[in-house]
This record gives structure tokens, sequence and C-alpha cells, in this order.
């Protein structure tokens, strides 16, 4: 089974990869939870005093109503950095966006609205699905869950600039260990995510996204791009069909809900072997969840001793997961489990998780 992987920084990058080929960059910036490196001394102009809920609000509403075309890098400790020219434009109702990975393999990234289309050049192949969580930062309902507030607060810090843009920065404290904390630069006039630092429990900054360069408001034509994701020619077109269903009716159940992680979607991925279709014995399900920050996700299908992996650990930057044969009486599936969340809550995830049938 193939698990795609994205990096935390969602704020604007799709990014598709395999379990155990993810590129992520890197960082060294250790800057400590009150620290704002390059921020300004003086402290006078404060960000506007609102609550968790509010400022993701904001947040999640600047990220769509802008166009705005810019390089966008991610990177977290080892080593690396990877980097993306991003193009977004709003169009009525619509958000197109165009995504160009600047490092590693050739890959371009369209979406329209949920659907996205993904041009490999050198495998001539371009992968199309239909995405119903976009993992953007924040990753919010169409209507913010009032309860966020229960699980972090939130901290005004004080301003700063980020590619040429004044930003207020804040950070969100967690509650408890299953979540990460974030130091954001949102820019000022319109809440747009500049910058996003991932916090662990130690203080340490595990990965850090950000706008090296951005055009707010850019010309950017839909036409344009709406043409570019259609031209498919010389390409060959593979579907990810996805079928939505439900726990219930797949015979999974959570015996104890992981804090704050509320479900958004359920879903069967069809798994095909070469000379033959999609067996529904080989099949994998998608369970995902979100606490409007992180998400994770469960990819469950059943164990097979000939292909199966072995049982592991996997973290790079904020993204960590986890392998696993399930336990008896469920012993004939196996887990992987994939967040940008601490390992303990992908371990909390995995124990609660439970066959009905």
């Amino acid at each position: 089974m193939t698990v795609q992987m994205p990096i935390s920084a969602r704020a604007f990058v799709l990014v598709f990869a395999a379990f155990c080929f993810v590129q992520v960059a890197t960082a060294q910036n250790r800057a400590g939870p009150a620290t704002v490196k390059g921020a300004a001394p003086a402290q006078t102009d404060e960000p506007p005093a609102m609550s968790v809920a509010d400022w993701l609000q904001r947040m999640h509403t600047g990220a769509r109503q802008r166009n705005y075309v810019g390089t966008f890098v991610v990177s977290a400790p080892g080593g690396d950095l990877s980097s993306a020219r991003i193009w977004h434009v709003r169009d009525g109702d619509h958000q197109i966006e165009r995504i160009e990975a600047l490092s590693g393999p050739q890959r371009s990234t369209f979406r329209r609205n949920r659907n996205v289309m993904t041009f490999l050049p050198e495998a001539k192949v371009v992968k199309v699905e239909k995405r119903e969580n976009l993992d953007l930062f924040p990753n919010l309902p169409d209507k913010t869950d009032s309860s966020i507030g229960d699980f972090y607060d939130v901290r005004a810090i004080g301003k700063d600039r980020v590619a040429g843009f004044d930003a207020d920065v804040v950070q969100l404290v967690p509650h408890d260990g299953l979540r990460f904390g974030y130091r954001i630069w949102s820019e000022r006039r319109s809440g747009l995510v500049v910058k996003l630092q991932t916090i662990d429990s130690e203080a340490r900054v595990v990965e850090q996204s950000a706008f090296s360069e951005l055009q707010l408001d850019a010309p950017v034509k839909a036409q344009a791009l709406a043409q570019m994701m259609t031209n498919t020619t010389g390409y060959r077109i593979e579907k990810l069909e996805l079928e939505r269903t439900t726990a219930q009716d797949e015979g999974w159940t959570l015996n104890a809900p992981v804090a704050g992680f509320k479900p958004r979607s359920f879903f069967r991925r069809p798994t095909t072997t070469a000379g033959d279709k999609a067996k529904a014995d080989a099949t994998t399900v998608q369970w995902t969840f979100s606490d409007g920050l992180a998400s994770v996700s469960l990819f469950i299908e059943r164990y097979d001793a000939a292909r199966a992996p072995r049982d592991g650990v996997l973290t790079i930057g904020a993204t960590n997961a986890i392998r696993r044969r399930l336990p008896e009486p469920a012993s004939d599936w196996w887990l992987t489990a994939v967040g940008e969340v601490p390992q303990q809550t992908l371990n909390a995830f995995a124990q609660s998780l439970a066959r009905t049938r």
C-alpha cells in the first residue's frame, strides 16, 4: 500500500509522497516559544485580542480569499530544504492552484476546488483524484469548531515582517501532549499565513514553512491555470476512485476517542495488483481525524505475510507515522497511522482501534 503522507505545513502545499520516500526540508531554527527571530524589538503594535477560534477562522479565510504567487519553503531538522512555486487564484466560488515542485523529482499539482491532478513528467503519468480534506492550515470545517479552545490557548507575541509583508505573530499552546504547538505569522491585512513553525513539547521547532517571496493580489489568470490543468496530451491518466463509506459499515470503531480529534471522513481505497482488478478483500480504508489544526489518517488493510512491511516508526519534521499488525482478534489487519502529531497520539489511535465484526 502506498500512503500519501502530507507535510504538516499544509498551509499552501499539497505534497504527495510515499510512506518511505517523503522528502522534507531542514531548518536550524531553535527559537524558544516566546522569541520571534527577526521580529522588531518594540512590541507597541500588538496583534488584536481574539479567541483561538477567531484567529483560526481569519487564517482559514485568508488562505482562500486572496490571489497570490509565491515561493514556499519547508524545512525541518535534518539538513535539506524543499520548496515549491505556488499560484493561487479565487475565481468567484472556485479556487484554482498550481504548485510546481522546485526540489526533488519533477512534479506539478493542480487543484480546482476538490479536484486534484498531479503531473509526473518523468513517468508521463497524471494522477487524478478528488480530495475532501485538502490539508490546508488551519484544517477547519466550513464552520469553526468552538471546542478548539478547549485544547489550545492563544498568545499574542507581537509583529514581524515576512517576505516584505507586515505580519501578526501568535502562538497556539496545546493543553496536552497529544498535539504540537504552533507559532504563526499571518499577513496583517488578510490573515494569510505567511510563516508557520511547529513546536514540540520541549519548545523545539520541529518544522518550519514560510514564503521566501510573495506577491499578493497577483494577476493570476484562472482560465490559464484551468487550461494547463486539462492539458494531458502525452500523459497516461491514473484515476484514484475513492468510495465514501462509514467506520460502522466497514466494521471499525475506536474504543475510546482521542481527545479533541473528530472524525472527518471514511473512504474505501481500492488496491489493484498486476493483472487483477480491485478486489474487496484487497481494499484499503482510510479514516481521517482532525482537531482543526492537526490531522491523523488511519490506513487499514488486510494483513498479507508475503508482502507485509515490518512494524516500525517514521519521523520527518512534524510528520510521524507508525506501522503495525493489529493484535488479536484483529490480527488479520495491518495499520498505518500518519499524522502531524506526536507519536504518542498515533499510539493512542492504534491502541483504541478495534474490529467490530
